[in-house]
């Protein structure tokens, strides 16, 4: 395992590689009615999950940010018999990254720490997920709090919901691809009214904004014959909430799709595999890894089409020398099919600067 200081993590990527580590069981997960609050909480009996925070915010005299706060916890199949206290058996990572809308830079972190001696944590009663000095924890009147302490920046946010938990897929058990054992117990929080304190540089800033919570756990690897994925979430304006991903054979096709809107008065609707359709129409070529990425997109759905622009071209992270590969992520804006905008939330690509080998 690398040290920490060298761990560079994509909120997907690093916990299915952690998954190619370990044996694989292969079932179907079974459906299930979501139970709350424990399903706020941590499911060490399956292999991998996440809790993951995507928003913007800005200061009262209009400085924007992007922010992502991500934990995941990985089960490790091989020490699961083990009886020391130090065997490794439940693996908890953390990624937060920041885009300075102004300064035109993306700024990232990560940790990673075996669960235990009071280093790493996730509690299986509610969202109380800790590494060190980094957490994300829910309180009993349902707002988060995340707290990030890094180099180059820093994260003191807290996050209320405005809207009832969103169950993606069929009723929060969502398919990833054609076999049913690629799959996902998969709920979400959007339109999170954020509100606390983002440091850059030294700078403190008082910032109010608007968030995305997702929150997934699952048994399941990616497809063989994927290479990787594109995928948004996005709170509109208006109160609406977007979700829409399709996975890319080599050859750029989908393999699978999926998504959901679901309206301010809360009217849901759950998108087919069949139903999302992901079109580049402009790409931004890394001057790092040469990749091209399509920071521009169309996307159709049956609640409609929709464009997708990042509001910064480089957001790609490397990650090379330690567990994942390059991926891209970041703060995007939404827009109609009339070219105005409608929305602001994030775009995550994969699989571009090489395919995933899990």
């Amino acid at each position: 395992m690398p040290p920490p200081a060298r761990v560079h993590l994509s909120r997907r990527s690093v916990v299915l590689a952690a998954l190619a580590a370990t044996a694989s069981t292969g079932w179907a997960l079974p459906a299930r009615t979501l139970a709350f609050p424990r399903d706020f909480g941590s499911h060490p009996d399956l292999q991998t999950e996440w809790w993951y925070i995507t928003g913007h915010a800005r200061t009262a005299a209009g400085r924007e940010f992007g922010f992502q706060v991500t934990f995941f916890r990985s089960r490790v199949d091989a020490a699961q018999a083990l009886r020391s206290a130090f065997a490794a058996k439940q693996l908890v990572f953390a990624h937060a990254a920041v885009t300075d809308l102004e300064g035109r830079v993306l700024l990232h972190d990560q940790r990673i720490a075996r669960a235990g001696f009071g280093i790493a944590s996730a509690s299986e009663a509610d969202t109380d997920v800790r590494l060190r000095d980094w957490s994300l924890l829910r309180s009993k009147d349902g707002s988060y709090s995340a707290r990030v302490a890094s180099g180059e920046f820093s994260l003191d946010l807290r996050f209320t919901p405005t809207q009832p938990v969103l169950a993606q897929g069929n009723a929060g058990l969502s398919r990833k691809g054609p076999e049913e054992a690629q799959a996902s117990y998969y709920y979400s929080e959007p339109q999170l009214k954020t509100q606390g304190k983002l440091t850059r540089k030294g700078q403190a800033f008082d910032v109010g904004g608007t968030a995305w919570l997702d929150h997934e756990w699952s048994e399941a690897l990616m497809h063989p014959d994927a290479v990787g994925w594109d995928w948004i979430g996005m709170n509109l304006d208006d109160g609406s909430a977007l979700t829409a991903f399709h996975l890319r054979r080599r050859d750029g096709s989908a393999l699978w799709g999926g998504g959901s809107f679901r309206t301010r008065d809360g009217a849901l609707r759950i998108f087919g595999s069949d139903e999302v359709r992901f079109e580049p129409v402009k790409a931004w070529t890394s001057p790092r890894t040469q990749a091209a990425y399509p920071t521009q997109w169309r996307v159709q759905t049956p609640s409609g089409s929709f464009e997708v622009r990042a509001l910064l071209d480089d957001q790609e992270l490397d990650s090379r020398g330690s567990t994942g590969g390059v991926y891209w992520e970041g703060v995007s804006d939404l827009l109609d099919a009339q070219g105005r905008r409608i929305g602001r939330g994030y775009l995550e690509m994969t699989g571009y600067a090489a395919p995933l080998r899990l």
